[in-house]
């Protein structure tokens, strides 16, 4: 497959992820997504494809595309939902932010200085764009599960942008970019769970009106 073609599938995810509050719909988007970003080592260039590569899209692949999925996908069987309902910014204007932020990723992505290595054009701007949507989808939904959605999408800007612009990065350092987002994710799980549990619902708004009784 095509890095270019990558690039673009991702940018059209993160559209589609803001413009929809189906959460199922969403979850199965931001799974393949990380499944098409775990890519990017293969074919950006400037890496050598081998066993680096290899284990870091079997990485990605295998957390993005399976276990985050499950545990989100258990949350909602928990909390018996399936909608974000009413959330900060609408969808509408969630997309129009999502245009405007694609306006500013490609604005900022063509006047960073150049890297030392050969990327792909469409590289930078996928990353910053990614980081930007994950940013909003935090602020701007009210369910705990939209939220977790958002700071994948966030890793994954962080994560095409470390290993596509700098193919140099250690090892060591990437896979442990990926162990921290399943720490934070697998907590973030576990905290779904509890919230549901206690409170009967997921939106993460109303714990700020929790008071001691």
């Amino acid at each position: 497959m095509n890095l270019d073609l990558i690039l673009v599938l991702v940018i059209l995810m993160n559209l589609r992820v803001l413009a929809s509050g189906r959460l199922g719909a969403a979850i199965r988007i931001v799974a393949l997504q990380g499944v098409l970003v775990g890519l990017v080592p293969l074919l950006a260039p400037g890496h050598a494809p081998g066993w680096r590569a290899a284990s870091l899209a079997a990485g990605s692949a295998v957390l993005k595309g399976g276990v985050f999925p499950w545990l989100l996908f258990r949350a909602l069987r928990e909390a018996e939902i399936d909608r974000e309902m009413q959330p900060f910014v609408g969808y509408v204007a969630s997309s129009l932010a999502g245009v405007a932020a694609l306006a500013v990723s490609f604005f900022l992505g063509t006047r960073l200085p150049a890297p030392a290595v050969e990327t792909a054009e469409l590289l930078v701007p996928t990353a910053l764009f990614s980081i930007l949507t994950g940013l909003f989808l935090l602020v701007a939904r009210r369910r705990a599960v939209t939220q977790v959605l958002g700071f994948i999408i966030l890793e994954n800007g962080v994560f095409v942008f470390g290993t596509g612009v700098m193919p140099g990065t250690s090892l060591l350092v990437e896979v442990g970019v990926l162990l921290d987002l399943f720490v934070a994710v697998f907590i973030m799980g576990i905290m779904l769970f509890h919230i549901r549990r206690e409170f009967d619902h997921l939106d993460a708004d109303r714990l700020s009106t929790l008071r001691d009784v």
